[in-house]
């Protein structure tokens, strides 16, 4: 349960929510918040609804069938972008399942995924890559929309704790340098207008789970978007990882994890934190150790010393793969936005 100030901003009626991120921490978050947004015609009680979600996602892949196509199409990689359409739609949808469908066979068509390639034909038959994905949206009836966090074509670039420059996403994944800087290259790319605007209006905004640098830090470097989130009038809401990762975030704990955010923002953007503090089992810790990986450490007074308010608790599950569970981090999520701290 949330303790929640005395002095609140009480939302009485359904929230406008933005999610931030890439990779599966994105499009895990986005299957637990579908579940709460609106359905046209419903009625009822509102509160504690979404009426409007927006996901602004990473665009920088430079592998597997996103890899490709943007070798072979110069367009933007629609894998991250693919996988928040599939978790907006309805679960039992056909669509979806075919949009997640991915090739075993055939040269030319093997790997690739049917979603990447639908996105590809509309992009050339438009001209437009963002309006293929809102196209490929409705097609999907998804409860939600989607956003690059840029239509510019770029590169990441990554300075390495030796000095070296790696670029391209990919390279930078496989390194095993440690990250200390991310840039884009060309920097600054502009974002997309509705992007700035369902910032602007939104009651709750989320940033995470998701890849330290290569996942959330990649938005957070598009023109524009750090300066949105520091003026925003919604709750901003950091969800921390649960596990460290090689080269983007081994060792670092909750408090850093922050403050290369901040390194990069140069500017606080966060009101709260969602920091695990439940155990795992001595399973997933043996299994997650022989990678270098290990449980992020929740320290919490030194998340709290960065102005940041904490929400602990157990936001996992532990099956094959750690990973956050959506209903209960959304769920929290929903509830800091009905009741939300006044600055």
């Amino acid at each position: 349960m949330i303790t929640v100030p005395d002095q609140v901003i009480s939302t009485t009626g359904p929230m406008r929510v933005v999610a931030i991120g890439g990779g599966t921490g994105l499009s895990t978050l986005l299957r637990g918040l579908r579940r709460h947004v609106i359905r046209v015609g419903e009625t009822g009680d509102a509160r504690g609804k979404i009426s409007d979600l927006a996901a602004v996602v990473t665009v920088t892949d430079d592998g597997g069938s996103s890899g490709r196509l943007r070798k072979d199409f110069n367009m933007l990689p629609p894998g991250d972008l693919r996988n928040c359409m599939v978790a907006l739609s309805e679960e039992e949808y056909l669509l979806a399942q075919l949009f997640k469908h991915r090739f075993r066979g055939g040269d030319a068509l093997k790997g690739h995924n049917f979603g990447n390639l639908f996105v590809a034909a509309l992009t050339e038959i438009t001209g437009d890559f963002a309006l293929a994905i809102e196209l490929s949206s409705k097609i999907l009836a998804t409860r939600g929309r989607i956003y690059p966090a840029t239509t510019a074509n770029t590169t990441l670039v990554a300075r390495m704790d030796d000095g070296s420059l790696v670029r391209g996403e990919t390279n930078i994944t496989a390194s095993r340098r440690r990250i200390v800087e991310l840039m884009l290259d060309p920097s600054r790319p502009e974002p997309l207008q509705e992007t700035m605007e369902a910032i602007a209006r939104a009651d709750l905004i989320s940033v995470g789970p998701g890849s330290l640098y290569t996942s959330l830090i990649t938005n957070l470097l598009v023109k524009g978007i750090p300066s949105a989130l520091a003026r925003a009038r919604g709750l901003r809401v950091y969800v921390c990882n649960l596990m460290t990762q090689a080269n983007e975030s081994l060792g670092l704990s909750a408090s850093e994890h922050i403050e290369r955010i901040y390194d990069h923002t140069r500017e606080p953007i966060f009101d709260c934190a969602l920091i695990n503090t439940a155990p795992f089992s001595a399973e997933t810790l043996e299994r997650y150790a022989a990678e270098d990986a290990e449980p992020i450490a929740a320290d919490i007074e030194r998340v709290r010393a960065l102005g940041v308010r904490v929400i602990a608790g157990d936001f996992a599950s532990e099956e094959n793969v750690v990973r956050h569970d959506a209903e209960r981090v959304t769920e929290t999520l929903l509830e800091l936005g009905r009741t939300a701290p006044r600055a």
